[in-house]
């Protein structure tokens, strides 16, 4: 009997999946390490014999090359891609998952220009369909990773595409997508906005709601066509405290894992603040010098392990650490610093010629934000910070995790800083007064 099991790499917003029957397994999708799905074949008795990625992942390193060096099984994507190390597949290909069971290779285009989906297929017609990043649950993927000058022609391709595939499967199809929920075809006709709009609404729809993509993107898109190096989970080597404060004095990028309450309370000056308990490997990504060696600050050996596997999902893996709290890591006492926390009524309370800093999105800017306030995307905020005028910099975003993030990278600068850790709906409870813009 077919089953398909989920894989989530919640950090990563991201689903992979294990197909099986009679004794065999495919694997889609699948993220850098490894060690789950070998684990989910074991305790399912299967045997992996192939391997497939629906495109070259940009916010993630594949774990396709390395599961089939493992198992011996044989990786497939688009031929078009060039990929030399991965069978070449094309629309119209047909993968025997069991006797009872196949995949069928469709071409849909949009996410990439070579993106593909795989139909589950039995004696009976189609299961579902793993859709990648193009048709997802009441969305679709977005289509600017490959640079503007191809925006809007993926752009047209996702909408023909996703309307490609309700055409070709029933409405009982089950949806699998990278990211998302799953649904059925059935469902997403009724819900998702790619069925309702006509071509040139969906592409000026698809191409005035996106963030800017992180600078790191590109870098794993090119690892994953070369093929991402063996992962290495092993502990990483452990600093003693003189050597820890060594690296703070010189500036090294020294990351903080626990909660952003817990860094606020204590820690030591000069660390960054990006917790376990948010999207460590997202910012880390986005803000750190891939080429600087980087030091993992947990109170635990379980925490540095948990960075450390978030961190190999994209590539950042030279990295060192010190285990243990501030206070047992500080060979000076006066390396213990504080970084104080305040609310949105606190923040009212402050009083005229207040430096206040927004970090989030520009589309969350222009939706609503503060009268006076600057703005400054976090992304942007290293480069950009000697823009912020003289005086304490209270610093927030939507929800604290953002605002601890700039603030310990403006405390490490030097700046006064306190970070407003509330969410930003509160803002409209305490009279601050509130704008929004169309920039």
């Amino acid at each position: 009997m077919v089953e398909v099991e989920t894989v989530e790499t919640a950090s990563l917003g991201a689903r992979s999946y294990l197909v099986c029957d009679d004794g065999r397994a495919v694997v889609i999708d699948p993220v850098r390490d490894v060690d789950r799905f070998l684990a989910a074949a074991g305790r399912r008795g299967v045997r992996i014999t192939h391997v497939l990625d629906t495109h070259l992942h940009h916010d993630h390193l594949s774990g396709g090359l390395e599961l089939c060096r493992l198992t011996g099984a044989e990786y497939g994507l688009a031929a078009a891609d060039q990929v030399s190390h991965a069978r070449p597949l094309v629309e119209g290909d047909v993968l025997e998952v069991s006797p009872q069971l196949r995949l069928r290779v469709l071409a849909t285009p949009g996410h990439t220009f070579h993106h593909l989906s795989f139909v589950l297929e039995n004696a009976d017609g189609a299961i579902g369909v793993f859709t990648g990043d193009s048709l997802l649950s009441g969305s679709t993927g977005r289509t600017d990773l490959l640079g503007p000058q191809h925006s809007e022609d993926l752009a047209r391709l996702q909408h023909a595409s996703v309307r490609k595939l309700a055409e070709l499967l029933p409405g009982s199809a089950q949806v699998w997508p990278t990211h998302g929920d799953n649904a059925t075809i059935g469902q997403q006709l009724k819900v998702n906005a790619a069925f309702h709009l006509d071509e040139d609404a969906f592409v000026d729809q698809a191409l005035t709601s996106l963030d800017p993509v992180p600078g790191y993107y590109a870098r794993l898109s090119a690892r994953n066509r070369s093929g991402p190096d063996p992962v290495d989970l092993r502990e990483p080597i452990r600093l003693r405290p003189a050597e820890l404060a060594r690296r703070l004095r010189t500036g090294e990028w020294v990351i903080d894992l626990r909660s952003r309450r817990e860094f606020s309370r204590a820690h030591l000056a000069g660390t960054l603040c990006l917790g376990l308990d948010g999207p460590l490997a997202h910012w880390l990504g986005w803000l750190a010098d891939w080429s600087a060696p980087m030091t993992l600050l947990g109170e635990t050996a379980e925490q540095i392990a948990a960075a450390k596997r978030e961190l190999a999902r994209i590539g950042l893996d030279r990295t060192t650490a010190a285990v243990g709290s501030p206070d047992e890591l500080a060979p000076d006492p006066s390396l213990v610093r504080g970084l104080p926390s305040a609310t949105f009524a606190d923040l009212a309370e402050a009083g005229p010629g207040t430096v206040v800093l927004d970090v989030r999105m520009r589309r969350e800017w222009r939706t609503c934000h503060l009268r006076g306030a600057a703005h400054i995307p976090l992304f942007e905020l290293r480069d950009r910070s000697d823009e912020l005028p003289d005086g304490v910099v209270w610093v927030h975003c939507s929800a604290g995790y953002r605002a601890a993030v700039a603030a310990s990278l403006l405390a490490r600068e030097g700046r006064e800083v306190v970070f407003v850790d509330e969410d930003f709906t509160a803002a409209h409870r305490t009279g601050l007064a509130l704008a929004s813009s169309d920039r």
